[in-house]
């Protein structure tokens, strides 16, 4: 996967190429591909995996935005990020993807849809899928992709 993730990150830090000060502007962009933007989810659901809640924060931006599903406290620094993923990762979270849609601009890229993340009760080990609607927003920081705004919200309506 490491592999994946390596031949991902030069083919979202590629630039593209132009000529002229219109073509410098553009030199400067990385270019994502749909797929590559996808495939950030991947990282994302392998840093739940370690239930590190350092390994997530570090995919944030530094001046993120976190809406998360089970807490009513946006947080928008790299301590509050860290701390909602101390408790949420206690429950396991496995996300699925089950909609999606992605757009691109120059330093950003989107993801939007809906997902299902299913939690592991620590206790018992029961199980229980939260279906969710999901916005994944990425800046391009330092030669990375990075999160600079998730959100997820319950469906309000009943799902099958």
């Amino acid at each position: 996967m490491s592999a994946i993730l390596s031949t991902l990150g030069l083919m979202m830090a590629s630039a593209a190429s132009g000529h002229g000060a219109h073509g410098a502007a553009k030199a400067n962009c990385p270019v994502a591909t749909p797929a590559a933007v996808e495939a950030q989810f991947a990282r994302f659901n392998e840093a739940w995996a370690t239930k590190d809640p350092a390994k997530v924060t570090s995919l944030f931006t530094k001046d993120a935005v976190l809406l998360a599903t089970v807490s009513n406290t946006p947080r928008t620094n790299p301590a509050a990020i860290n701390d909602y993923f101390v408790g949420f990762l206690k429950s396991s979270p496995v996300g699925t993807i089950n909609s999606s849609t992605v757009k691109i601009d120059c330093h950003s890229a989107a993801r939007l849809g809906t997902w299902t993340v299913t939690l592991t009760d620590p206790a018992t080990g029961a199980k229980r899928d939260v279906k969710a609607g999901y916005s994944f927003i990425y800046r391009y920081v330092d030669g990375d992709w990075k999160i600079d705004h998730l959100h997820s919200s319950a469906m309000p309506e009943p799902t099958n």
